[in-house]
């Protein structure tokens, strides 16, 4: 496998080599687009446009240390190639341009100079309504549009499914998993210990974890959280597909509902924004929920944590209402 560097000159070769340069069409800068998480990922300037290039490895790119499947650029790839009949949902996502199987790397359309939604967990940073309701209408479309009813395709995505299951139902609840809890934010460890020796809590987080394993019947992004939003000059676009699978619509759902939740963001929008989905789709809100619940947990307890605005209060809060919710 060959690995992409910064290096402009070998950078250039491999783009070359792959027939994405055209004629007369040189690298001149390279720049990190933004703060990824899965994998290495670089926006290439030319003096005929720009593009970005995604290359995933055999780990997670902010965490070295975790395995992660090589091959999830492909059912990234996959994932595009299902929407491609579908305009809605194209509108709403970058253009695959290219694809080498080889070495892992997806070439896409460069979205411009956009940002995530991740601004919004800080303080009193709110979702205008009709950004939420461009974010949940990609959801319903994508649902309503792409399941085994109108595609004999699947994405079973399995090895992406088990490292996020690991990360979501088991990882948070082991006593010595070596995240200090108290380096996130002091005092989050005594309050993590309660949950982490909750026997009944454990349990049921243990079978939504098993339901999450189960084949379901419809496409989901499979990460739809404000680091897959990106707000840009043409709108807002979905984004990093990478954990795609045909599943249960009300995981996709309880995941976005939880980081509404954990980006403190009025009962209002969020009210809204099951409304929203359940005025145009079916849901079954109580799963919905229940999964809400567990995204809530491992967010705040486990090892991808995000730049919560939080005081340990309010984390232990949050806590208590996920747990309420699953006993």
């Amino acid at each position: 496998m060959e690995t992409i560097t910064t290096d402009i000159n070998t950078l250039g070769d491999y783009l070359c080599g792959q027939g994405w340069l055209k004629k007369e069409e040189r690298v001149l800068a390279v720049e990190t687009p933004g703060a990824g998480n899965m994998n290495f990922t670089l926006r290439v300037r030319t003096n005929q446009g720009s593009f970005i290039i995604k290359q995933s490895r055999a780990y997670v790119e902010k965490y070295p240390q975790v395995p992660a499947p090589v091959d999830r650029s492909l059912r990234e790839a996959e994932f595009y190639t299902l929407i491609d009949q579908y305009d809605i949902l194209k509108a709403q996502m970058p253009k695959l341009r290219g694809v080498d199987k080889e070495n892992y790397v997806l070439n896409l359309e460069d979205l411009g100079d956009g940002i995530d939604y991740s601004f919004l967990y800080q303080k009193e940073r709110y979702l205008k309504e009709s950004e939420l309701e461009e974010i949940m209408a990609f959801a319903v479309n994508l649902h309503s549009n792409i399941h085994l009813g109108t595609t004999d395709i699947k994405i079973p995505n399995r090895e992406m499914r088990r490292l996020n299951h690991e990360h979501i139902f088991v990882f948070p609840y082991l006593q010595e998993n070596g995240l200090n809890l108290d380096d996130i934010i002091p005092g989050l460890r005594e309050v993590g210990n309660i949950f982490k020796q909750d026997k009944v809590l454990i349990n049921i987080v243990q079978q939504l974890g098993e339901r999450y394993l189960i084949d379901g019947k419809t496409l989901l992004h499979g990460d739809y959280f404000p680091g897959s939003w990106l707000n840009t000059s043409g709108g807002i676009k979905i984004i990093d597909p990478e954990f795609c699978f045909f599943g249960e619509p009300e995981f996709e759902i309880g995941v976005t509902l939880a980081h509404l939740k954990l980006a403190a963001q009025p009962q209002t929008i969020i009210d809204k924004a099951l409304k929203f989905y359940m005025d145009r789709a079916p849901l079954q809100k109580e799963l919905c929920f229940q999964f809400m619940a567990t995204e809530v947990l491992r967010r705040i307890l486990g090892l991808a944590q995000l730049p919560l605005s939080l005081n340990v209060e309010e984390r232990h809060t949050l806590l208590q209402e996920a747990k309420e919710i699953l006993v």
